[in-house]
């Protein structure tokens, strides 16, 4: 495996950064459970294709999966699974830094910092917080702070491009307004209608970023036909045996359409699927198939199955490469942490320095 080399320097140490030419684009998946195909659709497959796009930050978010993971040994099972996605499916450790989040504690320290600033009611509206709790979640502060945690993720870095699902947008959309809250507190004649300081050449302290969604692949459905969820137990894993992916596919939910009539297209878990999978061509015939009746849910299942063994084997047969030298693997891990730590440590000296904290 290639290693990250030492002269890739695109560090934050001056005003000067605050207008670079090259964008600078991070994100992150928790590791709450195995990595699936709502993983790859909403978030992976964005992460290996805007590496040619711009300074790359792509971070496993496993300070996060501590609301939703409490065994210790499925946590590090977990992150590991994540590890070996990302560089499965081309994440480039020559291309972009690829970090654990706990191994920054510059993100747990700016979480605070930034916490003190925000405003109890923006958290209490927050989507995915309410949409877990009634769901049956506990409550907790970890759940509830959720919001923060990320944001701090993002200001770390200066980040220009967020590549989220769409149930990440309030989050990101949160980020750029305490971004300018923390700025107009703290930075002399900031001006918020010019928030990175592009016109006036005042930026503040922290950049802020906007949100990058695939409309297209937004929300990805689950064998349940809900959203698919890690929470929720309807996934279809990425690196699941042959065995298991097949049972996940062949049991996704369906009505009792008969097989020789037109089969209904609003809030099918599977021919959402089907898009998502086929290309534009393939889809078109598949979906005038499917409204004109002629062939069960099992066909339509097995074209699918293949669909996937055809997108994803190659990435598959990788991942049994890396997980042979995961030596190699954790040494991507670290050398990723010490380049994050570089630019995350920059920001946060500038941060505590404004703060009264330096």
């Amino acid at each position: 495996m290639r290693a990250v080399p030492a002269q890739r320097d695109c560090s934050v140490d001056s005003k000067n950064d605050k207008f670079r030419l090259v964008m600078r684009i991070l994100s992150g998946v928790q590791p709450s459970g195995r990595q699936h195909l709502g993983n790859y659709f909403g978030a992976i497959r964005q992460f290996a294709a805007l590496q040619e796009e711009g300074d790359s930050f792509f971070f496993i978010a496993n300070l996060h999966s501590l609301t939703t993971v409490q065994d210790p040994e499925k946590l590090r099972e977990f992150t590991l699974d994540a590890a070996l996605t990302y560089l499965a499916f081309g994440l480039d450790p020559e291309r972009s830094t690829v970090f654990r989040q706990s191994d920054v504690p510059e993100h747990s320290e700016l979480f605070w910092i930034l916490g003190s600033l925000v405003p109890l009611s923006h958290l209490e509206r927050a989507h995915s917080y309410k949409d877990k709790v009634s769901k049956g979640k506990n409550p907790d502060f970890g759940l509830f702070s959720y919001p923060v945690l990320m944001a701090a993720d993002i200001l770390l870095y200066a980040a220009d491009k967020v590549p989220v699902g769409k149930d990440q947008k309030q989050h990101v959309e949160f980020a750029r307004d305490w971004a300018i809250k923390f700025n107009q507190t703290y930075v002399d004649r900031y001006d918020p209608a010019d928030p990175n300081g592009v016109e006036n050449g005042r930026p503040g302290i922290f950049r802020v970023p906007v949100a990058s969604i695939q409309p297209e692949t937004a929300t990805i459905l689950g064998v349940d036909g809900q959203k698919m969820s890690k929470s929720y137990g309807n996934t279809i894993e990425l690196f699941a045996s042959d065995k298991k992916v097949k049972k996940a596919i062949m049991g996704i939910k369906t009505d009792s359409t008969a097989v020789e009539d037109p089969k209904p297209t609003e809030g099918s878990a599977l021919l959402s699927l089907l898009k998502v999978m086929a290309n534009q061509n393939d889809y078109r015939i598949l979906e005038e198939s499917w409204r004109a009746g002629g062939l069960g849910y099992g066909h339509y299942k097995k074209t699918l199955l293949d669909l996937f063994h055809a997108t994803f084997d190659p990435a598959r047969a990788r991942r049994q490469e890396l997980e042979g030298d995961l030596a190699s693997v954790e040494k991507v891990l670290q050398r990723g942490a010490e380049r994050a730590r570089e630019v995350a440590s920059k920001q946060l000296s500038e941060v505590k320095l404004a703060v009264g904290l330096a």
